[in-house]
This record gives structure tokens, sequence and C-alpha cells, in this order.
């Protein structure tokens, strides 16, 4: 553990003491490092939780996702190059140091074995994100923006802080292994009933649950690039991690929470998949389009079947890259044409037909085209809910066919159909973002090969 969050935090003086000329490439080589570095996580064990110190261990749920904030460090690191480069060099430190000091928190919160500290790495991930989504931000509405985030995450997480302290009044131990090896101290009182919905409600905002969900359009579109991966990619996955973790602790009572909660998870899937019919802007396209799939994770999350954890594992680890490449995507558009309006920005393969290429590759992930991950997950967590009930293959097929609508929808308009007059001239694509898309795209391949390493079951 200390073989990766040493180096991170060493990231932080050599932000500061590099040389102006020198600065992006240091932090980015070293950053690919530390994801290097991290891939040894990725062995297959059969304990529970390898490499255990007092207060972390790594098991197959936490792994793959901690492998995956290491890797998109660098990746976030490379798309805000351009964004930034007219900027003073005090205020590139400051902002490489933003994304710097979020790593630490969200390795903490997935590799903790112990509630106080969760909760505590959880809440303090939210203060780099306000941060860049106030000061980075494109427009004059980020402000509200981060107070939506703000307020929506306080609000979810503050009876969360208070149920963690009941639970270790009732059971004296908040060491999660521990809480599963004891005998669920939760009956089917009132009070346990509201305890059990005050832990899942913070989760269920994070990930975020259809009409908890406001907070993350308006975050996603006024957020910079890096801020957006960040959202997409991570925090979202902690809401996943977090339902996946809990669940496990409340088993007598979740009969009556399976209910609200599936039908919200799987009619919100369908809801916001229509949404993104109509959708003008690209990036909220984008990010109605991961309320969709976090959806599906919520109600694969809630059954609690090996199946359905494993379908929620390996769509969360998808997901998180297919989502951040399509907002690399959309950056590199919006910073040609300065407009994220769908309408605006038409007809692009002909002028930049390398990156149609990415386009076409992340269309078709995000439409779960065999044989990517995205297809084995979808399949998996359907299989698991069918078992469950036969009627929920309604509504998640009805979404799955609303993906691929308006998937390709989004691939139509920006590559395809009348060029606006105003595109006079446009910069070539460069190969920094080349290599940004090929570092996207690379795992997504390779995990085809290979996908038990990210299904959160023992080898």
């Amino acid at each position: 553990m200390l073989k990766i969050i040493l180096p991170t935090i060493m990231l932080l003086p050599t932000t500061f003491l590099s040389p102006t000329k020198f600065l992006w490439t240091n932090i980015t080589t070293h950053s690919l490092l530390i994801a290097t570095m991290s891939l040894y996580w990725l062995t297959p064990t059969y304990f529970p939780h390898k490499t255990a110190t007092q207060w972390t261990g790594i098991d197959q749920i936490s792994s793959p996702l901690m492998v995956l904030s290491c890797w998109l460090l660098p990746l976030m690191l490379m798309a805000s190059q351009n964004h930034l480069h007219l900027e003073p060099p005090t205020r590139k430190r400051i902002f490489i140091t933003t994304l710097i000091l979020i790593q630490p928190f969200i390795l903490l919160a997935f590799s903790t074995t112990e509630l106080t500290m969760f909760y505590i790495s959880f809440e303090a991930t939210l203060i780099p994100t306000l941060i860049l989504i106030t000061r980075w931000g494109n427009q004059p509405e980020r402000l509200s923006a981060g107070i939506y985030l703000l307020f929506y995450t306080l609000i979810s997480s503050l009876p969360l802080l208070v149920t963690i302290l009941h639970l270790h009044t009732q059971t004296g131990t908040l060491h999660l292994t521990l809480l599963n090896l004891t005998n669920s101290p939760m009956s089917t009182s009132w009070t346990n009933l509201l305890s059990s919905l005050a832990l899942l409600m913070a989760f269920m905002v994070k990930a975020p649950l259809y009409g908890l969900h406001l907070w993350l359009p308006k975050a996603h579109v006024e957020a910079p690039i890096a801020g957006s991966m960040l959202l997409a990619a991570l925090l979202l996955k902690l809401g996943g991690y977090g339902i996946m973790r809990v669940t496990t602790l409340m088993t007598p009572l979740m009969d009556y929470l399976y209910y609200p909660f599936l039908a919200l998870a799987l009619w919100g899937a369908l809801m916001t998949s229509s949404i993104c019919l109509r959708q003008t802007d690209l990036k909220a396209l984008i990010a109605y389009s991961s309320v969709s799939h976090m959806g599906l994770v919520i109600a694969a999350g809630m059954i609690q079947t090996q199946w359905s954890f494993s379908g929620a594992m390996i769509l969360m680890i998808s997901h998180g890259l297919t989502s951040s490449m399509l907002f690399c995507l959309a950056n590199t558009n919006y910073e040609r044409t300065h407009s994220r309006i769908l309408l605006l920005t038409r007809n692009l393969q002909p002028i930049l037909p390398l990156m149609a290429i990415w386009w076409l590759l992340a269309n078709l992930t995000n439409m779960a085209l065999p044989p990517t991950t995205n297809l084995m997950a979808e399949l998996t967590i359907m299989i698991a809910l069918f078992n469950w009930s036969a009627f929920t293959l309604i509504l998640t097929g009805a979404a799955t066919l609303l993906t691929a609508a308006y998937t390709l929808f989004m691939l139509l308009t920006t590559q395809r159909g009348v060029t606006p007059t105003y595109i006079t001239s446009m910069q070539n694509s460069n190969t920094r973002e080349h290599l940004l898309m090929t570092l996207h795209i690379l795992p997504m391949l390779l995990l085809i090969l290979k996908p038990e390493l990210i299904s959160g079951m023992p080898l």
C-alpha cells in the first residue's frame, strides 16, 4: 500500500520544484510509473484482505478500482495540458496539486477496512473536486454547480455519520471484517430501518440514483476536463463501492429496501437514456449516460448475489474508462470549436479523420458491443436481475435499446451531417490526444482477454 501512496505524495514536491519547462513531463512520467506499479494489485488471491495493515486491506472488490484511480491520474494530467497552457506557472502548479491531493483520499476510501476512516476519506474527496469545478470551470454557472455538489453530498452524508456512530454503540466495532463476522445488529425495527436508509442514502446520491442525480449534469458540464474525468470515472464509483460494502451489513432488512431502490434505479436507467435522446449539449449527454449506467450498478448492488456483484464490478471499471474517454473526446471538440452544442459541431470526420476512429471505438464500447467488457457486465447484471424478478427484463431491455439509440445519435451528429458554415479552419489532432485515447482504449481491449481480473471474485 505504501509503495503507491508514498510516491503519490512525493508528486507534490515534484510539482513545486520542477522547472516550468519540464513541469508536465516530470509529473506525467512520475504518475505513469505509479500507475504501472499499481498493476501488481490485480494479482488474484484467495485471501479476503491481502496486504492488510491495521486499517487498510485490499480484496478483489477494491483492487480494480484502486488500479483504475492510479491509471487515471496521468490521463487527467495529459488531458488538461492544452486547457492550461495560457495560465501562469503558479496556477498550473496549484491545479496539478489539487489533482494529486484527491488521489490518496480515493485510494484510502477504496482500501480502508474501518467505517470511520472510510467516511473521512469519502468526504475529503469533495474539497479538491469543489476547488477544481469552481476555480477552473468554463462558464459562470460553475458556482451554482459547486453549491449543488456540496449540498447534495453533505445533506446525504451527515445521516451516514450518525448511523456509523449508532452502529458503533450497538456492536462495539466498526471494522468491516468483524462486522461481517458478527451477527448483524439490524432487526426489523423502525430505528434500524431508518439507519439502513441513512447508510444507503449517501452512496445513492454519490452513485447517483435517479431522483438524487440533479447535481451530476450540472457539475459535469461546468467542470474542466480533469474534473469531468474524475467525477465520471472515480467519484461515482465511490457510490457503487459503498453500496456493495454496506448492503452486506444489513442482511435481514434488505427485503424492505430492495423494492423502492431497485425500481428507482431501473426506471432511472430508462428515463435518463431517453433524456439523452433529446440532449443538445454534448457533455450533458455523456453525464446523463453515466446516470443510466450507474442505475444498473445500484440495482445489481442491491440484489447481493455473487453474479450481480461481479457484474457491477465489471461495469464500474468499464464505464470508468469509457465515460472518461468520451469526455476527453468531447473536450478535443470543444477546444477546437469552442462549443459543446451538438448542432454546431457536426461533420468532424472529414476534418479530423483519426479522431473519428476514437469516436467510433468509444461509442461502440459505450453501446456494449460484443466482445467488450461492457457487454459482459450488462449481461451478467441482466441475468442476475432476471433471476430475481422476470419483470426487470422489460426495463433493462428498454434501457439497453435506448442506450444504443442515443450513442448512435451522438456518433452521427458529431461525425456526419452538414459542416457548419463558421468552421473554416481547424487545428489538427496531435500526438498527445492520440496517446490519451490509446491509454483509455488499451486497458479495455486487454481486459476482454482476461475479464476475471476485474470481476470481483477470488480466482
